[in-house]
């Protein structure tokens, strides 16, 4: 009887892992849930053979050689060596490290397809794409993309390699594409896709960096007058010989900040600790599970987070749905652009949901998380014609996105501004009190014996 691992959360909500024999995968997810537990994932044990295994190294650069091109077997690669001058060539951009952008990555892919719209072939785009590529680390991987199709394999096969450049959803598009034969139309909505989550990276950016900014700026100048002119003016009462003294809390402030300069490894081992004891934390499966769970539910930005990942999932689903995938291949598939631990808990619910005869749509309806409004779409899609209700399902979700983010645009401020308004009645309290009274010149009069 074969053995599956499984992961699932226990009925006191805790992630634990183990091992199950049944005759099918069917039979160990009903005896899981028979005893109370919700399976995450489910896998048959494989026993690897230590022999043949070997570790995954990225190609680069393939080169095919002119004597397989000749002999018509252009399915056997092998590396060329390297000339002098490519070898010096490619030690000056590992010195360099070019960093590959995003935008590296749009342009790349409006001039792909652009050329496809063309009617260009895979071999003649590329080529074309290459010469006009200025950063030189994504024309290597584009050389070795290159090699690739003139061997005769897919485009996304090579990318695949290239995971920490490309996207997986952006892969996905590739491959649907490629497989399906219909690679233009993959790369208008790959095109879309990364103008679109460009547009959504630029209104983060333009809601928390000016916030951000103005409280660690009020904070930076707090401290720095309180290091540099607090004391200027101490001293100039004491070499005058005044009897007045600055106010209370400023003397209080300054102690501090000179005793937190003073020990400040204490301080800093503390913080140090605490970012160790949380990066340890989270590294482990339930502390993992329970901090996405928190993002999720966190004020004011967890409904966005959620609906960013989970229109980012249904955005997936539907290139793949499109396509003719089935529902379970394309979740199985689509699982991949998602990171949070909690969402990856649902979809690998879901698909076990499919096994048994039950709804994928269940264990996101059942979460907390979400407008109900979409979960009935979806009911309703599967009722009638899921690929066009999901369509519709994005449209609503956009909305419901950007409906989200002018909310935190309008309360964000609300809540920064509380907080800085707090720091500047303390900022008055602690450097402006004691400049008004230098301005003021009362001091003189003691300093003189008056």
């Amino acid at each position: 009887m074969p053995t599956y691992e499984y992961k699932a959360v226990s009925p006191q909500q805790k992630l634990v892992k183990g091992t199950i024999q049944d005759a099918t995968k069917e039979g160990c997810i009903k005896k899981l849930k028979r005893n109370g537990f919700t399976p995450i994932s489910l896998q048959q044990a494989v026993t690897l053979n230590v022999t043949s295994s070997q570790p995954h190294k990225k190609r680069k650069n393939i080169k095919i050689s002119e004597e397989n091109k000749l002999k018509g077997t252009a399915g056997v690669m092998k590396k060329t060596k390297d000339s002098p001058i490519d070898a010096i060539n490619k030690f000056a951009m590992n010195i360099t490290s070019e960093k590959i952008t995003e935008r590296d990555i749009r342009v790349f892919t409006q001039n792909f397809y652009l050329l496809k719209k063309a009617s260009f072939n895979n071999i003649h785009a590329l080529k074309t794409v290459i010469q006009a590529t200025e950063n030189n680390k994504l024309k290597y991987i584009l050389e070795d993309i290159l090699s690739g199709v003139e061997a005769g394999d897919y485009m996304y096969k090579t990318m695949e390699y290239y995971d920490n450049v490309f996207p997986f959803i952006y892969i996905n598009m590739i491959k649907v594409g490629e497989l399906s034969g219909s690679l233009e139309l993959s790369l208008e909505q790959a095109v879309r896709y990364l103008d679109e989550s460009d547009a959504l990276k630029r209104k983060l950016k333009k809601i928390l960096l000016p916030n951000l900014g103005m409280f660690i700026g009020i904070w930076a100048l707090l401290i720095i007058a309180v290091i540099i002119g607090v004391p200027m003016i101490q001293n100039l009462f004491d070499s005058l010989g005044s009897k007045d003294s600055l106010p209370k809390l400023t003397l209080q402030f300054a102690a501090f900040v000179d005793l937190v300069m003073k020990y400040w490894f204490i301080p800093v081992g503390l913080i140090v600790g605490l970012l160790v004891a949380f990066f340890t934390y989270i590294s482990t499966p339930q502390g993992r599970y329970n901090f996405d769970h928190f993002k999720y539910k966190m004020p004011i930005f967890g409904t966005l987070i959620y609906s960013l990942d989970f229109d980012r999932l249904m955005k997936n689903m539907t290139l793949n749905l499109e396509n003719g995938m089935r529902i379970q291949d394309s979740l199985e598939v689509s699982k991949n652009v998602c990171k949070n631990s909690v969402m990856l808990a649902m979809i690998e619910t879901a698909i076990n949901n499919i096994f048994v005869g039950q709804s994928w749509i269940e264990p996101f309806a059942n979460s907390t998380f979400g407008s109900p409004m979409i979960y009935e779409m979806l009911n309703i899609g599967m009722q009638t014609d899921l690929t066009e209700m999901m369509n519709k399902l994005l449209v609503y979700m956009e909305t419901d996105i950007d409906l989200a983010m002018e909310k935190i645009i309008k309360l964000l401020p609300e809540v920064t501004y509380s907080v800085v308004g707090i720091v500047l009645v303390f900022f008055v309290c602690v450097v402006l009190v004691p400049c008004i009274q230098l301005y003021m010149g009362g001091f003189l009069f003691s300093a003189y014996g008056f």
